[in-house]
């Protein structure tokens, strides 16, 4: 069997390889770099940035940890980047590796739909090359949302792209949206010595997260001099020799060196001869499939950011995965059930399953239980008290439906709980595995405990 695959993110790489293991001949096509947005300019990247930043947050409080340094700690921003994309460099080359040990060959350009075994694609030197195949998969990922409020121009209004770009550390920066992007860079410019505003259109950071969560990261923030205005919206930016002057709706003009937008990502669906092909898109120009990753057209399926459905890396892997098992005569169903989500702000962020006010919105009952960093020995040994643990479950089953983390390595702490809500295990049931001693997923254990009031070092609730 022949496979296409338009797009080498970590949906469609992922799939080749994926293809290549069933014994399929696989073609990928890609415009950019291998890796796509995720690799390139976002995952790994910014992890590798926020890596930076943390290891300076780290060595302002290096005194607490009985270490005397003598002379200025100060971040190197060109030795920073250096770093970032040497890690990158190494994984693109990974991914060209496995390709060539797969035997999947890369074409490298960009590919266009001309028939449903076909796709045509524009090489970078301006030749085009036909690739035919039996089966299609479109991976074609998102961009960074232009918004007319905000003209990107790379070096005064920034998308997230220019921000990893970027030379010198700015000496303020406003940023537009905090949600999970805009979070996440306010933490890496506010390490490095930035000074960072954030505007808010919603009521609280980092919205789709549990309310506690949003209450704990911007207790965190405000500690690190982070402004956050929220409930108010950006109505103009006019850039000026001495800043840019940023207007929002309650009135009030602000002024920093650089302003950086977060505030959506736009479909990479575009040209590609859907239309002409009777590929159905949505309102949003998503590409529509069903729960086996197949578009209505018979044998062209859609993955990735490009179907519109959850925008991360991981679900973009997954759902390569199952496009590829149908497409090779598997059965397969993608499920959105048990999607871990993490944000790498400091504290970290990670959740799975419902949360406690989704539930709640729909009238359903609830029971959580909830155990602090601060209780947990290791937590304490690590300098890392901020946070919490916090479990949502069924009242009358015990099952686990949702959980969220907030404290240090929760993006790695989040995996078990996702394994315990996928197969239906109960609160009791973790509660019930021995956890090593000390750990911080000794947390996990006592949150557990805690939704039936048996945390055992959590102190005795008053009458």
């Amino acid at each position: 069997m022949r496979l296409a695959i338009i797009g080498a993110g970590p949906g469609g790489y992922v799939a080749a390889l994926k293809a290549a293991q069933l014994g399929a001949e696989v073609t990928v096509i890609e415009a950019g770099e291998v890796g796509g947005v995720c690799l390139n300019w976002g995952c790994i990247p910014t992890k590798s940035l926020i890596a930076s930043a943390e290891l300076m947050l780290k060595l302002k409080e290096i005194a607490n940890y009985g270490i005397d340094v003598n002379g200025e700690i100060a971040p190197n921003l060109e030795k920073i980047m250096q770093r970032k994309n040497k890690v990158v460099e190494t994984q693109v080359k990974g991914i060209r590796g496995l390709f060539k040990s797969w035997g999947v060959k890369l074409v490298e350009g960009r590919g266009r739909l001309v028939s449903q075994n076909k796709v045509e694609v524009e090489k970078k030197d301006g030749t085009t090359e036909t690739v035919e195949a039996d089966k299609i998969i479109i991976g074609t990922g998102s961009r960074p949302a232009a918004i007319p409020t905000f003209p990107f121009d790379g070096q005064n209004i920034l998308s997230s792209d220019n921000a990893l770009t970027i030379n010198k550390i700015p000496k303020s920066m406003l940023i537009v949206g905090a949600g999970v992007i805009g979070c996440e860079f306010a933490g890496i410019f506010n390490a490095l010595g930035t000074e960072v505003t954030m505007v808010e259109m919603l009521d609280r950071a980092v919205a789709t997260e549990d309310v506690e969560i949003s209450e704990v990261l911007e207790r965190e923030y405000k500690k690190r001099k982070i402004k956050l205005f929220k409930g108010i919206k950006v109505e103009k930016v006019d850039v000026q020799p001495e800043g840019v002057h940023v207007f929002t709706s309650d009135g009030k003009e602000h002024v920093a060196e650089k302003v950086l937008v977060s505030i959506g990502r736009s479909l990479n669906t575009e040209r590609m001869g859907l239309e002409e092909m009777g590929v159905e898109k949505g309102k949003r120009g998503e590409i529509l499939v069903d729960d086996r990753m197949e578009t209505n057209v018979k044998g062209i399926y859609a993955i990735g950011d490009c179907t519109g459905k959850i925008l991360l890396a991981h679900v973009a892997s997954t759902q390569g995965i199952v496009a590829v098992k149908n497409a090779c005569g598997q059965d397969a169903v993608m499920d959105y059930s048990t999607v871990p989500a993490a944000i790498f702000t400091t504290p970290e962020i990670a959740s799975v399953g419902i949360r406690q006010f989704q539930a709640e919105s729909v009238g359903r009952k609830v029971k959580t239980g909830q155990f602090p960093y601060r209780a947990l020995g290791k937590a304490h040994a690590l300098g890392e008290i901020a946070g919490f643990f916090k479990l949502v479950c069924d009242p009358e089953t015990d099952r686990i439906l949702g959980a969220h983390i907030i404290g240090a390595h929760a993006s790695d702490i989040v995996h078990e709980l996702a394994l315990a809500i996928k197969y239906g295990l109960t609160a009791r049931q973790v509660a019930g595995t021995i956890h090593a001693h000390p750990t911080l997923s000794e947390g996990v254990m006592e949150a557990a405990e805690a939704v039936h009031g048996e945390a055992i070092h959590m102190p005795r609730e008053k009458a």
